[in-house]
C-alpha cells in the first residue's frame, strides 16, 4: 500500500500486540470484512470482461475472486475457533464506493470499476505483498500480510499466556469445511488448534502474495491448468498486466518472461465507476434492477452468516444465489446509462425488512 510511513507509525504499529481474547476476536471480524471488501471490485471487473474475447483474463480474474471466498470462509472458521460470530448481514460491510480498505491504509481506495488498467492497478495495490522487513500491523496495515502477520502474534502470544484449549474454545461444529467449499486449488481447513489456525493464516497470504516473502508462486497447482504451478493473487496481476506468464525461474525482480498471455483492452462493458442507486429515479428500470441486485447480494450475505454460525450446508444456497447475482449483474451492463457507459451493479445494503 504506502512505500514508506514515519518511523514512529512504525514502531506503534509493530508494538501493538493483540494481546487479549475480544481483541484477537475484534481482528478476526476485521479479517472477515477485509475480504469481504475486496468482492464487489473484483466481481464488477470480472462480470465486465466479455469471456469470449478475453478468456484468459476472465480465468484470473474469476480465480483471484473465488480464492477470496475461501479466504472469507477461513477468517469465518478462524473467528469461530476462538469462539466469536462472524458478522457479514450489517451494513458496515457496504458503505458507499469509493472506500478504503477496513482498518488499512487510508490511501488504498476501493473502487467498482469495469476491468481495464485503472481496476488492474487497484488489483495490484489490494494484493501488494509485505516489503522484506515490514512489520506486522494490526491496524492502519500497509499490507494483508502484515495484517495477517500481527493476527498470527497475536494467537502465538495468547495460546503461550493462556493455554491452547482456552484460547480455542470454540464449537467445532461450526467449522466449514472442503465439503462445503469447492473450485479452487486452496484449502478449506477447519480450525481447532494453534497448528490448523497457522495454516489457515498461511493459505491466506500465500495465496495473496507467494509462498515467502520475495517468492512468486503460491504452492498450488493452477485450478485451471493442472500442468502449471500457480502463482500468487499479485503476480497473476503482473502478468495481466505484462501479457506475459511467469515460468520457473522467474522472480518478482525480473518479471514474468514466459508465453504471452492475450489481453484485449477494448473487450470489456464500458460500466459506470462507483455507480448508485440515487444516481438513478425511482422506479426507473436501471434502479429497479440496481434494487434488486442490492437484495440478491444482502440475501447472499445473510446466507453466508447462517453458514458461518452454525448452519455449513447453508453454503450450497450461498452458491446457488451467486449465480442469481452474475445474471443480474450482466444484465445491468447491457443496460446504457449516460456518457457512452453502460449501469452496474452499486452493492449499497438492504435492510432485511426492506428484501
Amino acid at each position: 500500500m504506502k512505500d514508506s510511513q514515519p518511523q514512529g507509525a512504525v514502531a506503534a504499529a509493530s508494538s501493538a500486540r493483540i494481546d487479549t481474547l475480544d481483541n484477537l476476536r475484534e481482528h478476526l471480524q476485521w479479517a472477515i470484512e477485509l475480504e469481504h471488501a475486496t468482492l464487489p471490485p473484483y466481481l464488477c471487473a470480472l462480470y465486465s470482461l466479455d469471456p469470449e474475447r478475453n478468456p484468459e483474463a476472465v480465468e484470473v480474474v474469476g480465480s483471484v475472486f473465488i480464492e477470496e471466498m475461501l479466504h472469507l470462509a477461513l477468517a469465518a472458521n478462524l473467528l469461530n475457533a476462538v469462539g466469536g460470530s462472524p458478522r457479514l448481514d450489517t451494513a458496515e460491510m457496504l458503505p458507499p464506493h469509493p472506500r478504503p480498505m477496513p482498518h488499512g491504509d487510508r490511501s488504498l481506495e476501493l473502487s467498482l470499476l469495469p476491468f481495464g488498467a485503472e481496476a488492474l492497478e487497484m488489483f495490484l495495490r489490494i494484493e501488494q505483498p509485505a516489503p522484506p522487513a515490514g512489520p506486522a500491523e494490526g491496524d492502519g496495515y500497509e499490507t494483508i500480510g502484515q495484517f495477517y502477520a500481527a493476527i498470527e502474534q497475536g494467537l502465538r502470544h495468547l495460546c503461550d499466556r493462556l493455554g491452547e484449549q482456552a484460547v480455542f474454545s470454540g464449537d467445532p461444529t461450526r467449522q466449514v469445511n472442503a465439503g462445503h467449499f469447492r473450485h479452487t486449488a486452496g484449502q478449506l481447513i477447519a480450525v481447532t488448534d494453534l497448528a490448523s489456525a497457522l495454516a489457515a493464516l498461511e493459505e491466506i497470504v500465500e495465496q495473496g502474495e507467494g509462498t515467502s516473502r520475495g517468492e512468486v508462486w503460491d504452492g498450488d497447482q493452477d485450478v485451471f491448468h493442472p500442468d502449471r504451478d500457480e502463482v500468487a493473487h499479485y503476480y497473476r496481476f503482473q502478468e495481466l498486466k505484462a501479457g506475459r506468464r511467469y515460468r520457473r525461474g522467474d522472480t518478482p525482480q525480473s518479471g514474468p518472461t514466459g508465453e504471452e498471455i492475450s489481453v484485449d483492452w477494448a473487450a470489456m462493458r464500458p460500466m459506470r465507476h462507483n455507480p448508485r442507486v440515487a444516481d438513478h429515479a425511482p422506479g426507473s428500470e436501471i434502479r429497479t434492477a440496481q434494487e434488486e441486485f442490492n437484495r440478491i447480494y444482502c440475501a447472499l450475505l445473510h446466507l453466508l452468516e447462517q453458514a458461518f454460525n452454525g448452519s455449513p450446508t447453508q453454503m450450497a444456497d450461498a452458491t446457488r444465489t451467486m449465480f442469481a447475482l452474475k445474471a443480474r449483474a450482466q444484465a445491468l451492463m447491457q443496460m446504457p446509462d449516460e456518457d457512452g457507459t453502460t449501469a452496474g451493479p452499486t452493492f449499497e445494503y438492504v435492510p432485511p425488512e426492506s428484501r
